[in-house]
C-alpha cells in the first residue's frame, strides 16, 4: 500500500504485557516520525494492569493505531505473530513496549533501502537505565553484517529492524518448532544464510531499556538459549561451542558497560 505521496506503508508491531510505566513513551515516538505513512498495531498480551486503558486512549488519540487483545496471556512470540499476521504493510518493523525510536527512524531506513536495494535494516543503539537515565555508551554497529559475523554477536537489535513482511514470515521459527531460544536471532541468521543482505546505520535510531535482569542472574538462561538457537539452525557440536565463546565474551565487553 502506498499513500498519494508515493511513500510505502511500514507496518510497526508493538507486542504489550503490563508496561503501563513504558508503552505511553514507546507508542509516541512511534508516532512521532518524520516517516507519516505506517500503521502501528499493539498486541496486548492480557494484560491486568492499566496498559488496555492506556493503548485505547493512545488509539482514540491517533488512526494509525490497531490494537488486538489477546484473550490469554500467550508471550510477546505469539503475540508478534498475531500482529505480523494481520499488518497491511510491505515492510515492517518492532518496537518493544519498553524502548523508543528517534524521530528519523523509519525515514533514514526508508531511504537506505531505496540506496541499497538490501532486505533488512538495523541501526545503532544508545541505552536508559529502568528510570530512563542515559547510559554513557552507544552500541555501534557495521555497514553490512554477515552470517558469520553475526554468529559471534547478534548486533541487530530487534527494536531497530525494518525487515520485509514476507521475508521475516518465511524464515521466522515455525509455531510448532519452537524451542527455548532466541527466535528473532534464529530469524537474522537464517535470512543472511540464504543470501539476504542486511545493512546498518550507525546511529543510535533507537533507545533500549535496561533492566536489572538484563544484568544479572539471566546469563545462564540466556547462553541455553543460544546454544538452542545455534542448534536450530544447523550448527554442530564444536561449532556451536566455539560460537557461543565468541557471544560470551562479545556480551561481557557489551554489559561492562552497564554497572
Amino acid at each position: 500500500m502506498t499513500n498519494s505521496d508515493g511513500s510505502e506503508l511500514i507496518s510497526v508491531i508493538l507486542p504489550a504485557y503490563n508496561c503501563e510505566k513504558t508503552i505511553e513513551a514507546s507508542v509516541l515516538s512511534v508516532l512521532s516520525q518524520t516517516y507519516g505513512n505506517f500503521e502501528l498495531i499493539i498486541a496486548d498480551d492480557h494484560s491486568n494492569d492499566s496498559t488496555p486503558e492506556i493503548c485505547r486512549l493512545l488509539g482514540d488519540r491517533d488512526k494509525r493505531i490497531r490494537i488486538i487483545t489477546n484473550p490469554s496471556n500467550c508471550g510477546a512470540l505469539v503475540s508478534r505473530a498475531k500482529a505480523v499476521g494481520i499488518s497491511k504493510g510491505e515492510w515492517i518493523g518492532f518496537i518493544d513496549a519498553d524502548d523508543l525510536w528517534q524521530p528519523e527512524k523509519l525515514e533514514k531506513q526508508i531511504s537506505l533501502r531505496n540506496l541499497t536495494g538490501c532486505d533488512l535494516i538495523y541501526t545503532a543503539s544508545s541505552f536508559i537505565d529502568e528510570n530512563g537515565n542515559m547510559y554513557d555508551w552507544v552500541m555501534h554497529v557495521p555497514e553490512e553484517v554477515g552470517y558469520r559475523r553475526l554468529l559471534k554477536q547478534n548486533i541487530i537489535s530487534n527494536s531497530s529492524v525494518l525487515v520485509r513482511k514476507k521475508d521475516y514470515i518465511k524464515f521466522s521459527p515455525a509455531e510448532e518448532k519452537r524451542i527455548d531460544m532466541h527466535e528473532d536471532f534464529a530469524c537474522w541468521l537464517s535470512m543472511l544464510r540464504s543470501g539476504l543482505v542486511a545493512r546498518g546505520i550507525d546511529e543510535p535510531l533507537i533507545t533500549y531499556r535496561i533492566s536489572k535482569k538484563s544484568t544479572s542472574g539471566n546469563k545462564k538462561k540466556a547462553s541455553v538459549m543460544n546454544m538452542n538457537t545455534y542448534k536450530y539452525i544447523g550448527l554442530g557440536f564444536f561449532e556451536r561451542y566455539f560460537y557461543e565463546t565468541c557471544y560470551a565474551i562479545n556480551g561481557l565487553i557489551k554489559y561492562r558497560h552497564f554497572r
